[in-house]
């Protein structure tokens, strides 16, 4: 029985979650802002201590390693390096993207849409959006297949060719600046979902199917985002 405890804590929500082979999986979701690093190891532990095992049985941890929150992203990599060094666990990472396209694909909404190749499309904030394309798995135990990596544009750069679906929190925050270009049916859209650890967990079971495993200590973020702050220079002539 594969054990693999997931984590997130790179959006407002800190949300872990436990697989234990064939039963469902045991999800802890709370909305908690800017106090995840009060709650995350507490919320670890009583979802440990609900499945009657010890952090020694686990046979991997799995992580959000973003785009996301710088704060949040750094939280969650950081815990997970704690609990991995103090167990000797390897480590699945997992980007957040990836995670809420393993969600997606599973609902009903997008079953029934039945899409070739879809995008999901994230707020990453200063009037810009983490980005990425995908396809859509052939069979129903499979997940999508990103298609090159994650991008940080524009809303109105977003690259919609050959694409029938789209998700993520992009779309209420820039609604129509997402389809300049393309125009897609209400039917085709997805602008509730959002990142659970239930996907990252996802993620992870493939990736230690495949023995993706990596050491603690190769263990970083991902910053699509290299730069978070304009010079005053380019402040000024942004206002031009």
């Amino acid at each position: 029985m594969t054990r693999i405890l997931a984590i997130d804590t790179s959006t407002a929500w800190c949300s872990v979650a436990l697989s234990l082979g064939d039963k469902s999986p045991i999800l802890r979701h709370e909305l908690v802002s800017a106090g995840a690093s009060q709650l995350l190891l507490p919320l670890v532990e009583k979802l440990l201590e609900e499945a009657n095992i010890g952090l020694n049985e686990l046979d991997a941890i799995a992580v959000g390693i973003g785009p996301g929150a710088f704060t949040g992203v750094r939280l969650g990599v950081a815990a997970v390096q704690g609990l991995a060094i103090s167990c000797d666990l390897p480590i699945l990472p997992v980007a957040s993207l990836d995670a809420i396209a393993a969600q997606l694909i599973k609902t009903t909404h997008f079953k029934n849409a039945k899409p070739s190749h879809f995008v999901i499309a994230i707020d990453a904030r200063m009037d810009e959006i983490y980005w990425a394309k995908y396809e859509s798995p052939g069979r129903q135990q499979d997940l999508a297949k990103r298609i090159g990596n994650i991008h940080l544009s524009k809303p109105e750069q977003l690259d919609l060719t050959e694409v029938q679906f789209v998700a993520g929190s992009a779309i209420e925050v820039y609604g129509d600046r997402l389809f300049a270009n393309t125009t897609l049916a209400s039917n085709a859209l997805d602008a509730q979902i959002h990142l659970t650890a239930l996907g990252i967990l996802d993620c992870a079971i493939q990736g230690f199917n495949e023995g993706r495993q990596i050491h603690v200590r190769e263990l970083e973020p991902l910053y699509v985002r290299d730069k978070v702050a304009l010079t005053t220079q380019e402040r000024l002539e942004a206002l031009k």
